[in-house]
């Protein structure tokens, strides 16, 4: 499935003039945006430019529940293909879940150091509005919150947009169809094309993302100002230099005790990259890539059951992002974060962010799930990031893909399913590794 998205998305991109290209759309957008903004912040405060970021926001939300619910429950329904390879497939879910857990905990020690979204324009004017607030937090109690989870129906968690109890039924009801083995491959099927449906929505979404951008990048500069611009700049750099981390120490520690180099398998993929960078989805290069991961020496039911999962369950670079986005927003809106909802935050961003690798913009909706359980008072804050959150998918992209590369020669030694003698002469071979043909003829 996920090549045929491939197939057809890539020739029609590379037709389209400059002009009708959603990155430039968006770039010039936040550009415009700014600038209106900055010169005529009346103008820009004024309800109705507002009203273009909000209901921008508003039309994310409306797709999150049905999203959440298709991903997830696919996700765990197709585990069952795993158990077909047996011992693979359970390495590789633990191996996913134990460097997601890294990537999550070093965005929430990285976000908890820089705090680049402390002194944000004038979140101290919200102050008694966030009492009011605090009061009815403080008077729900533990027990509360745990019984709140489970809704009184399903349709109701749906209607309402309770999105951990979505989560709940989501995971039961992943898990019961998993169970039914083949009698479940007709439900299976249906929620796969259902997926797909509702991600059509979210590309149709996804055009009027300029005018979202535009509305919440010039409301945001008009009302906190041009400072807030450093601020923005700070939370790009920060996710950037915490997903750089990530890849050359947590990713080039594990590559070492395999015995190959971050280095050399970042140019040995290089392509694939470029190819990320522009279609700011890690999908777009999930054909080229399975190919190039036989020819570095995996197995092909390795390569064939790693890298797909992974990129439901291996998603590295959404989870720094989810985790430095969250805590960016608070401090913005000057919330202090407990240390129970920081831990919320990485229990409900490992379930939201399973399937937000495969569209554009994902990462922000799987952001604004993780919002709406952490503290629902946190959702309006996603205008702030909206005008920058294109800039962040490249990288979000990008490190999904390297991790997902890395997992699958992890996996395939841990398996002793690794040819030694090709991942080296690859790594180490000097022509352009996408040359296919002369990649056959001297191996």
């Amino acid at each position: 499935m996920a090549t045929a998205t491939v197939a057809t998305a890539a020739p029609a991109s590379a037709g389209k003039p400059w002009y009708k290209i959603l990155y430039v759309q968006v770039l010039i957008a936040i550009v415009l945006g700014a600038l209106v903004g900055a010169f005529w912040p009346a103008l820009a405060t004024n309800e109705w430019i507002k009203a273009l970021g909000d209901g921008f926001i508003k039309l994310i939300k409306m797709v999150i529940a049905p999203i959440i619910f298709c991903t997830v429950v696919s996700g765990i329904a197709h585990i069952q293909d795993a158990k077909k390879v047996g011992r693979i497939g359970v390495k590789a879910l633990v191996y996913f879940e134990v460097v997601s857990t890294f990537a999550l905990v070093l965005g929430l020690l990285v976000g908890n150091l820089v705090k680049s979204g402390a002194g944000f324009g004038n979140a101290a004017a919200n102050a008694q509005a966030v009492a009011g607030y605090a009061k009815q937090a403080e008077a729900q109690k533990s027990v509360d919150f745990v019984l709140h989870i489970i809704p009184d129906t399903v349709v109701g968690a749906f209607a309402q947009g309770e999105i951990l109890q979505v989560l709940l039924f989501s995971v039961l009801f992943g898990f019961a169809l998993m169970g039914l083995g083949e009698r479940g491959h007709t439900i299976r099927s249906f929620i796969d094309d259902a997926a797909h449906a509702v991600f059509g929505v979210i590309s149709i979404v996804m055009r009027a993302a300029p005018i979202g951008a535009f509305g919440a990048m010039a409301f945001t500069i008009g009302k906190f100002g041009t400072g807030a611009i450093l601020n923005l700049m700070g939370l790009i750099a920060t996710f950037y230099l915490t997903a750089a981390l990530f890849v050359f120490v947590v990713l080039g520690m594990i590559a070492r005790t395999a015995g190959f180099s971050i280095f050399k398998f970042l140019a040995y993929i290089k392509d694939e990259l470029l190819i990320v960078l522009g279609t700011s989805s890690s999908e777009s290069a999930l054909p080229s890539l399975m190919e190039k991961l036989e020819r570095l020496g995996c197995s092909k039911s390795v390569v064939g059951l790693v890298v797909p999962t992974g990129y439901s369950f291996n998603l590295d670079g959404t989870n720094i992002y989810m985790t430095l986005a969250t805590l960016f927003i608070a401090q913005a809106l000057g919330f202090d974060l407990s240390f129970s909802q920081q831990i919320t935050i990485l229990i409900v961003a490992m379930l939201t962010s399973k399937g937000a690798s495969g569209i554009t913009g994902a990462g922000f909706i799987t952001l604004a799930a993780t919002l709406a359980v952490v503290d629902p008072r946190l959702v309006p804050g996603m205008a702030i990031v909206l005008g920058i959150d294109k800039f962040m998918s490249e990288c979000r992209a990008l490190t999904n893909l390297c991790g997902n590369g890395v997992a699958c020669v992890i996996i395939a030694w841990w398996e002793g399913e690794l040819d030694r003698d090709k991942l080296n002469a690859n790594l180490a071979r000097q022509i352009d590794p996408t040359d296919l043909e002369t990649a056959l003829t001297t191996d």
